[in-house]
């Protein structure tokens, strides 16, 4: 299983992307599992990102990305963080 980022996790930004990320799966009807698969990520990791306790690598935003049929930026786009 992978760690929690010691120095980042909790951080606010990364929650509010793990929670966009958590939304979007929802909407496409797709499981914490599923987007592990089709992401080639381990299905542990993907539920510490959406909790935001993976500060994650760009070519895992990208991967997680694809595998909800967007780009990253469009992915980024989507979040939207309360200061």
């Amino acid at each position: 299983m992978a760690k929690k980022s010691p120095q980042h996790a909790g951080n606010a930004s990364l929650v509010c992307l793990g929670e966009t990320i958590r939304r979007i799966r929802i909407e496409l009807g797709v499981s914490q599992e599923g987007l592990a698969l089709k992401a080639e990520l381990d299905r542990s990791y993907v539920g510490g990102i959406e909790r935001g306790e993976h500060n994650l690598s760009f070519m895992n935003l990208v991967k997680i990305a694809e595998s909800l049929g967007l780009t990253p930026s469009e992915l980024l786009k989507k979040v939207a963080c309360s200061p």
